[in-house]
Parts: C-alpha cells; structure tokens; sequence
C-alpha cells in the first residue's frame, strides 16, 4: 500500500501466481476499511494544494511519469505477463499505451478551458470555469493492469483531483510498479494513494465516504450496478466502463482477408479477455463457408503458451474460473447444435499442465438460443453465426442489453454510413478491429456504462462547471 506518501504494511498477504505455471510470483499486502479510511483523508488533505497548483505544475509531473515509464518500459511489460498471462507482446503494447495516456494528459493538463457567456444585462458579466471534482476513487480491473490504472489517473491528475486506486487483487503488481515511479519523482504526499484487498470492505469505504466526489470503475456490469446504486446515498460522479458482447458484422462485399485477419487480432489478442473482443461474429450467407475456411485455417496456426516465450500468440486465461466458463459456453453450444471447427477444449498436457490454457476455438453452426450469444466471453472462442440481411443482422446485433464495441465489415460507402449509425454502440469499428486511440474517447451505452475516458472528453467527468456572473 502508498498512503499518504508512505509505503504501508499490514498483517495480511496474498500470494500473486501467474496464471501459465501456476508459480508464485510476488506477495502483496492486503488492507481493509481502517487503511482506506486513512487513504482518503490523505486524498482529501492534499487536494486543497494540488487543485491549487498551476496547469504546468501538475503538468511536469506527469511528465517525469512518461519518462520513467519509458526508462523502465521492458520491467513493466515482463510484470503485467507474470501477473496476468497475456503475451509479452500485448504486454508490450499495453505500457505504450499506458505511455500515451500519462503524454496525452501531461499535454491537456494545460488546456483546460473555460467560457465568456454573453448576458442578457448590460451591467453582468458571466463567466463559466471548470473545476476538479474533488477526492476520486478508482477500481481497476486484471487484464490491462496498468494502462486502466493510467487512463483514470491521468485525468484525474491533469486536472487537480487526489485519488486513491484499488487494482485487482488477481494483477496488483503493476500499480505497484508505478507507484514506486510516484514514489520516486516526489508527487506530493496524499494525492495518489494505492490500496489493495478484498473489493468489499474497499468498495463500501469509498462508496459511503462524503469526501469521495467520483467513483471510476472499470469493471463487470453487475458490479457497476451495485456501485451506481450505492452513489446515490452521496450523490457522486461515476464514472463505468461495464461489459461488453460486440457483434461483428462480416458483409458479403466485405474484403474477406482483412476481416479475417482484424477479427483473429482482436479476438485473440488478449485471449478473448477484453470487454471489447468481438463476441457474436455474424457472416453473411453467400460468404460463410468461403469466410469460415479462412478464418479456420489461420487460427489452427496459432501458437498457445507461456506469455514469456517470444515465439507465443497467446497466453492463458487469468484463472481456473474463467477456464471452466468458457468450457461450459463450448459445451453448452455443441449441445444446441453448433459443430466445433477447431479447439474446444482445455490444453492440459506438458507445458499447459500447471497453467489455464484454452486452445483457440472456432464454432460453426451458433444460433441465438446458445449461451454463448447471450452472455459475455471472456476467452478465446468465435462463434460463426448466419445472417441475410441488413436489416437483419442490426437488429439482431442490437438486441441484447450491452452497448460497448461493435464492428463490421463491408466496402459499400453507403453501408458504411448506414450500419454506422444504426449500430447501438459507444464505439464503431468500421474495417479496423483495433478503432482505439488515446486522443479518443473510450465508452459505451446501455448496459455497458456512463461517461467516456480518453482524449479530451476524459478530462470531463474529473470537473465540475461553475457560473460566475458579476453585476458590474
């Protein structure tokens, strides 16, 4: 734990594995309400100087973040492949972006802007100014350890709040990583504060204190409900970045290939563990057979292991919890019908013995009463679905409660636009599986949560407006 400047320590550990071989990686200290409680009073006492401080002032410092991050960018990638499994690769890509968003808000932190209003007196003048909300508290969730971490501590940091992080207790190791880098440039006592332990106690403690303004969560839809339900006793700001199931539309003008090989990039990347992944893969008729070749034919290519080896595609599922649910989804389509193309079951012999490994798994045949079309999966299996047309398939890609990612593929102009705007999704990935950027904003509807984080729009749910009108 960092609270208040000072590395704490508690009677409680827990042990980190990583989850290829089932090795002890770290032991972490556990905290409950009493440390949480001294988190926010730390947050809260040093909000008064932070807010206080020029742009520029807050501004160097999330500098010097970026510069440590870079000096130290391999450390931190073998740190999120230990503590969570993805690839070294992914891992890698993660701490650029976890860079890109510190560069990013070092950058806006200066340019935070108010407006001149005209009034309707002659004699007033009316003036709005944005200001940081106040103490926020943020959870993050295991299977982007670090860039979550970055992309709600950048804003809030940009913009004057304090905040105190709890990171899941499944991947905390590189929250702590960086704290060390909070540590080491000097950030003044209390405004970033870390804490780690059982969600519950830790949760309710941010949850009921009057002095947390904002609650940023990134987590399961279920969780976020309960936290949305709890704000209201205080009246914060939340902030939810919620599950997700995104369709993933293949038209039979689409440019087969490249829809091929966005949907095995963004599917497998992170072992299916992303609320974004594509989770309905809906092919038109006249190109399904054509498309499920080709799509076949790669995945068998793909090459499953321990996240560390550098010739690996794919690492292992976080834990044996999320193995058994993806296994039960496989099995729950076979019995409904759906045929398996390739994969279907846990790896589990040599190298795959002590891990939690699913090999790369492609169903034919899927129709809508399977699990797997109704309920989010977090693994590494395409369900190959049917459709005719276009209305069709955008009200069947419409029809369910989530509303985070969608994508689709096609190379009529006209459709383009159409399907764009008919798509009830946050995010619309048109050709491009991968339609994320830091200077973009980050967020869903329906079901799948409130707010944006990324780019400018994530500055706005760290601020309040004020009014100022002055009779002159």
């Amino acid at each position: 734990m960092y609270i208040n400047g000072k590395w704490i320590t508690t009677d409680t550990l827990f042990d980190v594995h990583n989850p290829a071989t089932g090795e002890k990686v770290d032991s972490v200290y556990f905290v409950g309400e009493k440390e949480t409680e001294a988190a926010i009073k730390a947050a809260e006492k040093a909000f008064k100087e932070w807010s206080s401080l020029a742009a520029e002032q807050r501004s160097s410092y999330l500098w010097k973040i970026v510069e440590k991050l870079k000096e130290q960018r391999e450390e931190f990638a073998q740190i999120i492949t230990k503590e969570m499994g993805k690839t070294i690769h992914h891992a890698r890509q993660e701490v650029a972006s976890s860079i890109a968003f510190f560069q990013w808000y070092a950058e806006e932190a200066r340019r935070i802007y108010g407006d001149i209003v005209p009034a309707s007196a002659a004699n007033k003048r009316i003036q709005v100014i944005k200001q940081p909300v106040g103490v926020v508290g943020a959870i993050t969730p295991w299977n982007f350890p670090l860039s979550m971490a970055a992309r709600k501590l950048g804003p809030a940091l940009a913009t004057g709040c304090t905040i105190v992080l709890k990171p899941s207790k499944e991947a905390p190791l590189s929250s702590i990583a960086l704290f060390k880098i909070f540590d080491e440039i000097g950030i003044p006592e209390g405004v970033a504060n870390l804490v780690m332990g059982s969600s519950g106690p830790i949760a309710n403690t941010l949850m009921k204190s009057k002095a947390v303004k904002k609650i940023s969560f990134t987590g399961s839809t279920e969780v976020g409900k309960v936290l949305i339900g709890q704000s209201a006793e205080t009246v914060k700001r939340v902030s939810m970045e919620l599950g997700g199931h995104a369709p993933f539309i293949v038209f039979d003008d689409a440019d087969i290939e490249l829809a091929v090989d966005g949907l095995i990039k963004s599917k497998f990347g992170s072992n299916g563990q992303q609320c974004v992944c594509p989770n309905r893969i809906y092919v038109q008729e006249k190109i399904y057979d054509e498309f499920s070749e080709k799509l076949n034919n790669k995945v068998r290519s793909i090459q499953v292991g321990n996240g560390l080896d550098e010739q690996n595609d794919m690492g292992p599922l976080i834990n044996a919890e999320a193995l058994e649910k993806v296994h039960e989804q496989v099995e729950n389509a076979v019995g409904l019908g759906a045929s398996i193309l390739n994969g279907g079951r846990r790896l589990s012999d040599g190298q795959y013995a002590q891990g939690y490994f699913y090999d790369p798994t492609v169903l034919a045949n899927v129709t809508d009463d399977m699990l797997i079309v109704k309920e989010e999966t977090f693994g590494p299996v395409i369900p190959l679905i049917k459709f005719q047309t276009e209305e069709e398939v955008i009200q069947r890609a419409n029809d369910i409660e989530y509303g985070l990612a969608s994508y689709f593929y096609t190379t009529d102009l006209s459709r383009n636009y159409r399907v764009s705007e008919q798509l009830d999704y946050g995010m619309v990935g048109v050709n491009d599986a991968l339609p994320f950027a830091v200077q973009a904003p980050f967020g869903g509807v329906k079901e799948s949560g409130m707010g944006r984080e990324g780019g400018k729009y994530g500055l706005e749910d760290y601020l309040d407006i004020k009014m100022i009108s002055v009779q002159i």
